[in-house]
């Protein structure tokens, strides 16, 4: 099926699906809400390397499509929680099927150590 979102046309769902997820961070941030809440520093310490800018621009989409929210409470200095939604949580099996995927053609092709967000 044929998918219109925010502008642009989506030859088929599955296009669509990989345009929602794809990039280095954005299954990232989704494995490491699973399960709780998190705040924007604890989020960029979990990923390490990510900057900034990176990682505000990957909220920002992860929120517009749906994935995540974004709760800002009214203190200071400014506290901002975010939180995977039911459409996000969809996804974590997926996730879980690719890590699986990994962990089995990774034994095959290299050497293997523990993961740092493996979240079981």
């Amino acid at each position: 099926m044929k998918i219109i979102y925010d502008g642009k046309e989506y030859a088929c769902s599955f296009e669509f699906a990989l345009d929602m997820v794809s990039g280095k961070w954005k299954g990232l941030i989704l494995w490491y809400l699973q399960n709780e809440t998190l705040r924007y520093g604890e989020i960029k310490k979990n990923l390490g390397k990510i900057t900034q800018k990176m990682l505000t621009q990957t909220l920002r989409e992860l929120e517009k499509n749906g994935l995540i929210t974004r709760k800002v409470y009214p203190v200071v200095p400014p506290k901002v929680e975010y939180t995977i939604t039911e459409n996000g949580k969809k996804l974590i099996p997926i996730f879980a099927m690719l890590q699986e995927w990994g962990d089995d053609v990774g034994a095959q092709m290299g050497e293997t150590l523990k993961c740092d967000f493996d979240v079981k």
